[in-house]
């Protein structure tokens, strides 16, 4: 085949062929560019979702610790609560006591 076509389209048969194949090349280029970035939009996107899920579990954590804090509460101040009582009792018992004694 000759280097130099151009004088008659007899002497490049595959010329058309040639040419649909560059641009075909061109073609794909742009679409593999397209769909990198697209490929490395969605790795991004997914970084992110996984950044903020993490977040998500994090408060989780947090929210389940505060909630338990405060089912605990109201127990701890009826634990305090009967504590106080039971000493003012045996207080008054021991002081019942005491007077009887004559102290």
């Amino acid at each position: 085949m000759p280097e130099k076509c151009s004088e008659s389209p007899r002497d490049c048969p595959l010329l058309p062929r040639i040419e649909a194949l560059e641009q075909d090349s061109r073609h794909n280029k742009d679409a593999h560019k397209e769909f990198y970035g697209k490929l490395e939009a969605s790795h991004t996107n997914v970084a992110l979702i996984e950044q903020r899920l993490n977040q998500i579990k994090e408060d989780t954590g947090e929210i389940k610790e505060s909630v338990q804090d405060m089912k605990e509460k109201p127990a701890k101040r009826w634990e305090s609560m009967v504590e106080k009582v039971l000493g003012a009792v045996a207080l008054s018992v021991i002081a019942f006591l005491l007077g009887k004694v004559g102290l």
